[in-house]
């Protein structure tokens, strides 16, 4: 089979309900071992691209062919990613909790050192990793030790923290709300912003006494980008590396803008019919080929992922996309213009003053970000998601940006998933990622 992209994976199907089907257990991970990606001693990690001929990588077949499995016995029932994805590879893994302000109850999973330190070995530099839209933590760990990043920086010797948000399989909790009710649902990503990912960052700086770096993906980066816009976490993190970073979405070329548009009927069905969840339950693979996401990673994706979110997320997304109101019998005005990110439209004045002071929804300002903050960008071609051209209005935000604290590789053949989930990612982007942190230890 022949490689095929994932870049719309996330959205090229849902429905809405209004209560959720309890979990089934979860299967052991099954990963094949897989070839060793081509060299790269032919392309610079710094904006150049992978070789244009080289062909995606494919499984091996051979006597290597090993599968990694968990004791078929094993009852996995209940149990979080460090006994499903983690300890069976011979990692040490730690599950936590953090509470948000608003009381949701969140998910950590800690992998603090890596398979061959002894186990009095001392933690090291803190990394928290941030997963992006419908998945969850797990979308860091699903391929093999030596192919996914939570398991190369362990063992490269990170303290590896790795987030789960609201909402998605291990974060379904509140103090006082049922994942089944409406009002449980009731956030979109600004809530990430103002709430997730201050409370799991604060966590991680009181349970190592060190500030972490960071990395996100989708809308890992999207979520970090605003929160760096008003200049929080700036001083409680000591870097960032956004994997296809997400701040704009006007050249999307997947079939997500058609979803999104059908997100504003999701508006309607969450305020008239109290059905607040957006749970994608048929998905493809469609569009662009990814450079070295192979068949049985895709399986494995599929086996695991993706992860139900709110539907006023997926609304705020569309805000993101649309620059005009497209059920004009919905909506009346709009605060959406082409190029502008702005936080959560209710559309009607009235809730936006009570929400904002204002009539309209404030902007998170790409060009606030503080010009000393390292950051590391990292995008790819093919991308359909984190398109070329929205990334390059980022870059144009970024402009005045401290050039020693902002590293930029663009990597031509590289598509949304290929940073997760590549096979060949370890050695055209994690090798650069490890290399930036260690420039601001």
């Amino acid at each position: 089979m022949q490689n095929t992209a994932l870049n719309s994976i996330y959205f090229t199907g849902f429905f809405f309900r209004e209560t959720i089907a309890v979990t089934p257990p979860l299967p052991p991970i099954v990963r094949r071992r897989r070839r060793r990606s081509p060299p790269c001693s032919s392309c610079c990690r710094r904006c150049t691209s992978p070789p244009e001929r080289a062909s995606p990588v494919k499984p091996s077949r051979g006597e290597n062919d090993d599968l990694w499995r968990r004791d078929d016995h094993d009852d996995i029932a209940g149990a979080g990613a460090c006994a499903i994805a983690v300890a069976p590879l011979g990692y040490p893994c730690e599950e936590h909790q953090v509470t948000t302000e608003d009381g949701y109850i969140l998910s950590l999973q800690r992998i603090s050192r890596g398979r061959r330190r002894g186990a009095g070995a001392r933690a090291g530099q803190p990394v928290l990793l941030q997963h992006g839209v419908l998945v969850d933590g797990l979308s860091w760990l699903l391929a093999s030790p030596e192919e996914s990043l939570a398991f190369v920086l362990a063992d490269h010797g990170f303290d590896v923290w790795i987030a789960n948000t609201r909402g998605t399989r291990w974060s379904r909790r509140h103090v006082s709300l049922d994942s089944s009710s409406r009002l449980y649902w009731n956030w979109s990503w600004d809530d990430l912003v103002v709430n997730d990912l201050p409370a799991m960052v604060d966590y991680v700086c009181s349970k190592t006494w060190q500030k972490p770096h960071y990395v996100g993906h989708s809308m890992g980066t999207l979520v970090a980008l605003a929160a760096f816009s008003e200049g929080k976490l700036v001083d409680k993190l000591k870097s960032a590396a956004l994997l296809t970073p997400v701040a704009y979405l006007a050249h999307i070329t997947t079939p997500i803008g058609i979803l999104l548009a059908k997100a504003f009927v999701g508006e309607v069905l969450s305020d008239f019919l109290g059905l607040a969840e957006f749970n994608p339950t048929a998905y493809g693979v469609l569009a662009r080929r990814n450079y070295c996401l192979n068949s049985s990673a895709v399986d494995l994706f599929l086996q695991y992922e993706p992860q139900p979110t709110s539907t006023k997320t997926m609304v705020h997304f569309a805000q993101i996309k649309l620059n005009r109101s497209i059920f004009t019998w919905t909506r009346t005005n709009t605060a959406v213009r082409d190029g502008v990110l702005q936080k959560y439209d209710y559309v009607l004045p009235f809730r936006n003053i009570a929400n904002y002071g204002q009539t309209e929804p404030p902007v998170y300002e790409m060009s606030n970000i503080p010009a000393d903050f390292p950051l590391f960008l990292s995008y790819g071609g093919r991308d359909a998601l984190a398109d070329p051209t929205d990334v390059r209005l980022l870059l144009n935000d970024l402009r005045g940006h401290d050039p020693g604290k902002l590293t930029v590789q663009y990597l031509d053949q590289f598509a949304h998933l290929d940073f997760v989930m590549g096979v060949c990612a370890k050695d055209y982007v994690y090798k650069d990622v490890i290399a930036f942190f260690d420039r601001f230890h």
